[in-house]
């Protein structure tokens, strides 16, 4: 059991690849949402600001602020800004979705009532702006036009945090 724990929290802190986003990067992709749908990155285009959570289930940072997110993308939404998960765990490396791990997702979302739309990562979103993931939780922020808002944010945050973070970059956009 043990070896377990700290394999997992060594699995939190593996670097993924060693070319990281950077603010100002285009943020692409098509996928499906959990439940099946088509997204792609014209998502972008219907918020102000979009806040992109990569999490994974083996996480309990990520899961601890998954109501707090909830929270966030309910209040927000009026001031244009959209909250998104990315459980970065359900699938391989080559993006084939592994059906207990997607089973487990579906059920943290349910426990925190992290109701907001959560995309499957395909292996090109993991060959894009997903490669530089270092660990999780990371979240991104992206612009109305696709491109990434500064740089990623690693680590939990309380709701506190990312209501002054969200506030900042709003302001920061006029």
């Amino acid at each position: 059991m043990r070896r377990l724990v700290v394999s997992l929290a060594l699995l939190c802190a593996v670097s993924v690849s060693l070319s990281a986003q950077k603010a100002g990067d285009a943020v692409r992709f098509a996928s499906r949402d959990l439940g099946g749908a088509e997204v792609t990155d014209a998502l972008f285009a219907e918020s102000r600001i979009t806040m992109v959570n990569i999490w994974g289930t083996f996480c309990g940072p990520c899961i601890r602020e998954m109501p707090d997110l909830a929270r966030l993308s309910g209040e927000y939404k009026a001031k244009g800004v959209r909250v998104v998960g990315v459980p970065i765990d359900i699938v391989d490396r080559n993006g084939v979705v592994m059906a207990k791990t997607k089973a487990d997702g579906e059920a943290i979302i349910a426990q925190t009532g992290a109701d907001y739309t959560h995309i499957v990562p395909t292996k090109e979103m993991l060959g894009g702006f997903l490669k530089g993931v270092q660990a999780v939780p990371t979240t991104i922020f992206v612009d109305s036009s696709g491109r990434q808002i500064g740089a990623p944010y690693m680590g939990a945050r309380s709701y506190k945090d990312w209501q002054r973070i969200i506030d900042d970059l709003l302001a920061g956009q006029g």
